[in-house]
């Protein structure tokens, strides 16, 4: 995984129009016009949307007779979500750490005690 598609991937989903929009797709496929209901924008602001999607790989379109629907693809997903992985390991093992020292102090109140 290269370091330009995990940015591609995380400036797609720094707008929160847009991970609305995936939240969508997943739920499964939507045309254009489907998807700008919800959304107090035109299809043509969607669509800008949904081409920087494209863009990260995160949606495709696809052709059935006159429709365009959009579907969700996950990949990116699931690589930005392993580089992420990395970072929520440390934090486990941080917090898990502190679980330990916290049980202690729990355990023997007094040893704080005597070095206050």
């Amino acid at each position: 995984m290269t370091q330009d598609l995990l940015d591609v991937t995380f400036a797609a989903l720094a707008d929160p129009t847009r991970r609305a929009i995936l939240a969508r797709l997943a739920r499964g496929e939507a045309t254009v016009t489907e998807l700008a209901e919800p959304f107090a924008m035109s299809q043509p602001a969607i669509s800008k949307h949904l081409k920087v999607l494209e863009r990260a790989g995160l949606v495709a379109r696809g052709r059935d007779a006159q429709r365009r629907p959009c579907r969700l693809v996950a990949d990116p997903l699931k690589n930005a979500n392993e580089w992420l992985g990395g970072y929520r390991r440390h934090w486990d093992e941080t917090f898990s750490r502190l679980d330990l020292v916290l049980d202690e102090e729990m355990k023997h109140p007094e040893r704080r005690d005597e070095t206050d």
